[in-house]
Formats: structure tokens, sequence, C-alpha cells
């Protein structure tokens, strides 16, 4: 079985955002790494893909030509009641638009151009601690690493998810799309209706994303049925019923994920470190996720190099950790989910966005305590 014998100084489980950007940082700090993609780049993933520009340097710098790109820079907010209400907003900050296709493809490109062994379509099943080494059984053959870091998104492998009572939390679901249709390139607009929002801005290729959250009681009362749900609940809006009835849709059936909540894990557990939607599932309206995942990834990187380096010891580590990621997520977690509970409401949400037209001084200041600074 290949690389059985190599220790690694670092196994990563999952190869989203996060975890790819921990790896080009620690393969770039001469640490090898080895990583564990369920699936084959490039794919899809059900996400918004808006990126804040404080990702836009931390992004180059891992070697990721954006300024090349072509993308689009957003500036400008938009968002609605299902009222028909506007709310208009500038973004000081701003951002960038491209798919999780690309930008997960380009990522993984240059992960392995910098050394690191990247094993795609295969799972890992089991993590067990042999004499402080870490042995991992996956698909593809046993591995073993010093550390072990998670980044599989939302939904923790079956061999760490053993909490049923996950399925008793109230959930969402989250649906997208890819649209060819009439949109201004340097705009986001976020769209309300009753138990959720949706949200629409240009990506690359000349592309849109429409990406909607909402609860799984939403498409339960509906049949399970996705198109039904849309037409009976997110047509009440007449900015959506226009974007859906008058755009080319370029996918055969829309992406969707389930059974998403907003818990707060930890950030480690089970003898690994989590970073990113594992570490604690981030309401969108906290700023941006990818952002967050990226920004965790550098906390991370820089404190496992000074552990590898025999700085800090495994306990500082993971109190270290534990602490930096609270203090620049947490707060701005709670903010999010906060806000994201007075959207999705109907009247409440057309009353709150009239009151925050009025008070653009506060609009301001709550979409900057969404965003973070660069890094």
């Amino acid at each position: 079985m290949p690389n059985q014998q190599k220790l690694y100084d670092c196994a990563i489980v999952g190869g989203g955002l996060a975890g790819l950007c921990l790896a080009i940082q620690l393969a770039k700090l001469n640490h090898s790494v080895v990583l564990f993609e369920k699936n084959e780049y490039p794919f899809h993933k059900v996400c918004g893909e808006y990126i804040s520009n404080e990702s836009y340097n931390f992004l180059e710098n891992l070697g990721l030509p954006l300024s090349q790109l072509n993308l689009p820079n957003i500036h400008q907010l938009g968002i609605s009641s299902t009222k028909g209400f506007m709310l208009e907003a500038n973004l000081k900050l701003g951002a960038f638009g491209i798919s999780r296709y690309t930008l997960d493809y380009k990522l993984s490109l240059i992960a392995k151009q910098n050394g690191i062994n990247i094993i795609e379509n295969c799972k890992v099943n089991g993590i067990k601690i042999i004499n402080d080494v870490n042995e991992i059984n996956t698909t593809n053959g046993v591995y073993t690493s010093k550390i072990v870091c998670g980044s599989y998104g939302r939904h923790a492998p079956l061999f760490i998810d053993k909490n049923s009572k996950l399925a008793q939390l109230p959930n969402y679901i989250g649906v997208k799309y890819h649209i060819k249709t009439t949109f201004n390139a340097n705009r986001i607009e976020l769209h309300n209706f009753k138990n959720g929002y949706c949200g629409i801005s240009k990506i690359n290729n000349d592309t849109y994303c429409l990406c909607y959250l909402t609860t799984s009681k939403n498409l339960k009362d509906n049949g399970n049925d996705i198109k039904k749900m849309e037409e009976t609940i997110l047509f009440q809006n007449p900015y959506l019923k226009k974007y859906f009835t008058e755009s080319e849709f370029l996918f055969d059936k829309p992406l969707t994920v389930s059974k998403i909540t907003f818990n707060k894990k930890q950030t480690y557990s089970n003898g690994i470190f989590l970073l990113g939607d594992a570490a604690g599932a981030i309401v969108p309206l906290c700023g941006n996720g990818m952002s967050m995942g990226m920004r965790a990834s550098k906390l991370l990187a820089n404190l496992l190099h000074n552990y590898y380096n025999s700085s800090i010891s495994k306990n500082e580590l993971i109190n270290s950790y534990a602490t930096v990621w609270n203090q620049k997520f947490s707060s701005r977690i709670k903010r999010g989910y906060y806000i994201q509970q007075l959207l999705g409401k109907n009247n409440l949400t057309h009353f709150i966005l009239k009151c925050l037209n009025k008070t653009p001084k506060l609009l301001q200041k709550i979409i900057a305590q969404t965003h973070g600074q660069a890094f």
C-alpha cells in the first residue's frame, strides 16, 4: 500500500478550501503533508462563492494569481424583502467572485506543485494513536502522521460523528445553481423569503452563482420537491421570481446539502485539529465563511510550525489554537447568527430593512462587523 512507511508531519482529512490552504502553507514551511479527499478535483460545492477581499492577498501569497483571472470586483450590496423593498449599501472592503470548482482545483494544483501528497477518491475510515503516532486507515491504505487536521466541512466522517442528537436539532438545507442572467457584475444581492434567503453574485466565466439557505421544514412542507418549494415560497419575493423565471440554468439539477446546523463545535476533538466548518458551521451572514476558514488555516499553520520546531508543546498547541480561534471568530459568528434570526421573517424583515435604510451609519457599522481585516 502506497506511503505506508512514511511518517508525515501532518495528515489533513478533507480537501476543501481550509484544508488545501493549510496544506500549502505547511509545505512552504518545509513540512510533509498528506491530504485525503473523498472526491476528485475539480468538483462543485454548495457555496455562495463570494469571497471577502480580506483574503485576496493571502490567496495570492499562496501562489494563486487572482489578479490574472479577470474576476468580478463586488462592492455593492442589495437586500430585498418579500414585499419588494430593496435596501442599498456600499461594501467598503469589497469582495470577488470565483466558483469553488475553479478555486479548489487551482489550489489543489498549487498543493501538488509544493510536494503535497493529495489522495483523491479516498475516504478515511478510522484513526488511532499508537505511541504518539496517528495511524490513519483509508480506502487507499494505511498512513501515519504526527498530527491530524480535519477540514471535512459541516458533516463529520462516520468514524467521528457518533452524536445522534444532531438529527434532532433544527436544521437547514442549502441549494445552489449556476446561471446566466442580466445582473451587475459589481453587485451582490440577498433576497429574503419565508424562513430563508437567497444570494446572487457574479463569479468567473461570465456565470452567476444563485445559492439559498432555508429550513428543511420548508422543503418537507412541499413534499420534498425543490421546484415546488421554490415556486410556492421563493417566488413570493418578486426579485427571486424574476431571476428564477428569466435566467438560463446551467446545471441539470441543483446542488444540495442537507442537515446544516450552526451549533458551535470544537477546535480540537478526538485527537484532531479542526478548521473551517468542521470547527463550527459558519452562519453565512457572519461575513464570509470561506475567508474565515482560510484565516483559521493561517493561524493553525503558524502554531503547527512552532510545534514541529519544538517551540511549543502539544498541550500549548491545543490551547493556543483554541484561544486564537475564539479571539478571531467567536464574536463574529455570534453576530452573524443574530443577524440571521432577523431575516426570512417577511414582515419583520421588511420593517428592519426599512429602518436600516433610514440609518445608513448603523447599516455600515453592521456590515463592517461582519467582515474581518485583511490578513
